[in-house]
């Protein structure tokens, strides 16, 4: 069985990232556009085409912050915050000096003709501009931060969600696995004694007879994936060859009658899933008596679910403790729980003209096996 895989990277996409990028710098330049035509500034082209390159800056620069936040994926949260809240800063100066340089050093006689330029060139003039204009870009930058923890802690926590839902299945698989393995050892041993019983009493035409429906039955039961399911149809024919194996150990006493709508051959089934009840049909119904015993297999669709009933006439049905011990009926039941949850039951017990049966309930799928 294949363990689960980790899901790829941590963190944020770089593509996710990109677009949380783009939107919150296309919205900042939409922002500060409206802004300068309500107020209404002069050199409305020449502003909005420095207003273009200083938002490509912040881009590039809140890129490059993601780059560095990326870092601390996998980081307790703690740190994460710590991270994205004190690195905000530096990269907000670093903006602020970018936007102070196009607007106010960089050619400003063309967008402000009346402005007094010298004052650009006074000491400690441009530190104060970029401090300030620095405070209000950190919080712009440290809301993209947030938006960056967010979308990462929700892809961590998709990520995380996905390997639980592997993690179950495979459990469940294994579990499957498991409770199928179970039956074969427990037939095969349950056979075995009955071809010592045979040899034992010098019977070798009927312990022959059984070591080629053995070799039939295992032959055909082993082919498949223990988790695939079956036909019904497949599911009964080998049901048929075990009764073939037990009719050569109760060749006057053993009856086998199947009931199926021929409708119903090709709905899938979990493959062996009737082979407990078979035995134990045999073991509680047969063998306990000297009278024959017919051996019933139906199926009956009802409500949307396939009802699958294992019976026998036999005079002699088990007690509560041989129904519900062992390797039997308790298998089945978990299969069924491990396979379709509340969907699959299972209930048994006396019929009211003798006997005994056991009834299946699971969901009705015709779609293909």
């Amino acid at each position: 069985m294949t363990l689960p895989t980790e899901d790829g990277p941590r963190g944020v996409a770089p593509a996710v990232a990109l677009y949380s990028i783009i939107g919150f710098w296309f919205f900042y330049a939409v922002l500060i556009s409206l802004r300068a035509a309500v107020v209404g500034f002069d050199s409305q082209i020449e502003m909005a085409a420095r207003r273009a390159v200083v938002t490509l800056i912040g881009i590039i620069v809140t890129w490059v912050l993601y780059l560095v936040l990326r870092r601390f994926d996998g980081k307790p949260l703690t740190i994460r915050v710590v991270a994205a809240f004190s690195l905000a800063a530096p990269f907000a100066l670093a903006m602020a000096a970018a936007n102070f340089y196009v607007f106010n050093i960089y050619d400003p006689v063309s967008m402000f003709p009346d402005a007094d330029h010298e004052k650009y060139t006074q000491q400690g003039y441009a530190l104060t501009a970029i401090l300030e204009d620095a405070l209000s870009r950190y919080f712009f930058l440290a809301a993209w931060a947030g938006l960056y923890l967010a979308l990462s802690y929700a892809s961590e926590a998709h990520r995380t969600e996905r390997r639980a839902a592997r993690l179950e299945r495979a459990a469940q698989q294994a579990e499957l696995r498991s409770l199928r393995y179970q039956v074969n050892p427990h037939f095969l041993f349950n056979t075995l004694n009955s071809l010592s019983s045979l040899v034992m009493k010098d019977r070798r035409d009927e312990a022959e007879q059984m070591i080629m429906s053995l070799s039939n039955f295992y032959r055909t039961s082993l082919t498949g994936d223990p988790l695939d399911d079956v036909q019904l149809e497949e599911e009964v024919h080998l049901q048929k060859l075990y009764l073939d194996i037990e009719a050569v150990r109760f060749p006057d006493r053993l009856a086998t009658r199947i009931d199926i709508p021929a409708d119903l051959l090709t709905a899938c089934v979990p493959g062996l899933i009737l082979q407990p009840l078979v035995e134990n049909a045999i073991k509680y119904g047969v063998s306990r008596t000297s009278s024959p015993v017919a051996i019933t297999i139906r199926a009956r669709e009802e409500h949307g679910l396939l009802h699958l009933t294992v019976a026998d006439n036999g005079d002699k049905p088990p007690s509560p403790g041989d129904g519900g011990s062992g390797i039997g009926l308790a298998n089945v039941r978990d299969r069924l729980s491990a396979r379709f949850g509340d969907q699959g039951r299972i209930d048994y017990g006396p019929q009211a003209d003798g006997g005994f049966a056991v009834n299946l309930f699971l969901p009705l799928n015709r779609r293909g096996c």
